[in-house]
């Protein structure tokens, strides 16, 4: 029998994340079935899931529901060429034992080198020596440049983006500490961390990067209390979540001048056009581009490819996700 792929997203969104050479890819497995409706309305995802063995799904992609996955009834399993599941995953689909994939981990590679980058260009202060040297200075702000050697790095929250931030550290003459309730002091130094409490590392930390899961337990974690222990000429980085960070508490942070923050996420996104964000002078503020994006998005259709071989290996997948996990995913 001849197996049948389906790609729920429409052309739009579909051409985004799967290039010409990954739907090839595909083909070699049997049947591709593209969603031709151009929308996301649940009667075209089922009308293009039916009979479907395998489906990708994406951004917008509606919640896989009992009336849509009745259409599919041999179907084994759902790649999300996107981040989180949440939005497509239902109780009808865990009863059926379909097997779920997420792309967080090549997303969380985006994230972690934005972060990378992030931390360079804070500690070197290259966006005050770029200002100034535009105003007609040289090497005034050359004193308050910093190389990444022999500083601490606070990692918050060790999933796909956060352990990829770690491991592009071990490029670099630091330490690593982490922050994770999920992650044991074995499995932090495995990794090439160390475990410690949430207020030791914001007290240790030159820089600290945020990359946690919104959950109600994290939200606005780094309230004006925790943003008091971060160190003097700390940088503060958050590639996560907006709903992190208690936004009104860091813009009172920022006031004093103490530290430097590097925002490439608010809540709500975006922010009001006169947000303190957009003028403090030791805030750096991005519009949530550490995913990927343009060109970046194609590693997520590559994934998807190398998620449905090991699928068809007879192995698990690398970002599979099971019902269990679903309370402190992303």
């Amino acid at each position: 029998m001849t197996l049948k792929i389906a790609i729920l997203p429409p052309a739009g969104a579909r051409q985004r994340v799967l290039a010409e050479k990954h739907l090839e890819q595909l083909r070699a497995w049997g049947e591709v079935v593209c969603n031709e409706a151009g929308s996301n309305a649940p009667d075209a995802i089922r009308s293009t899931i039916e009979g479907a063995d395998i489906a990708i799904s994406s951004w917008g992609t509606p919640s896989l529901d009992a009336g849509i996955l009745e259409a599919a009834p041999g179907l084994k399993a759902v790649i999300h060429a996107a981040g989180t599941v949440k939005p497509i995953v239902t109780p009808e689909l865990w009863s059926k034992g379909i097997r779920v994939s997420s792309a967080n981990g090549p997303l969380g590679k985006g994230v972690a080198e934005t972060a990378l980058g992030l931390t360079i260009t804070s500690l070197k202060n290259m966006w005050k020596v770029s200002k100034d040297t535009r105003q007609g200075g040289w090497g005034e702000e050359k004193q308050r440049v910093r190389e990444l050697f022999d500083v601490t790095i606070g990692v918050i929250g060790a999933g796909k983006a956060g352990k990829h931030y770690i491991k592009l550290m071990q490029n670099f003459d630091v330490t690593v500490l982490l922050a994770d309730p999920f992650v044991s002091p074995e499995q932090a130094a495995a990794i090439g961390a160390t475990k410690v409490e949430l207020e030791e590392l914001l007290n240790r930390s030159d820089v600290v990067s945020i990359h946690a899961p919104s959950l109600p337990s994290t939200y606005k974690m780094i309230n004006s209390e925790r943003l008091s222990q971060m160190k003097d000429n700390a940088i503060l980085i958050n590639t996560a979540r907006g709903s992190i960070i208690d936004e009104p508490a860091l813009i009172e942070e920022l006031k004093k001048e103490r530290i430097f923050a590097c925002i490439d996420v608010t809540d709500p996104e975006p922010p009001e056009a006169d947000h303190p964000f957009r003028s403090l002078n030791n805030c750096v503020l991005t519009s949530h581009i550490a995913g990927s994006v343009t060109n970046g998005l194609y590693r997520i259709g590559k994934y998807a490819v190398q998620e449905i071989e090991l699928l068809l290996g007879g192995k698990r997948m690398d970002g599979e996700v099971e019902e269990k996990d679903m309370a402190f995913l992303a």
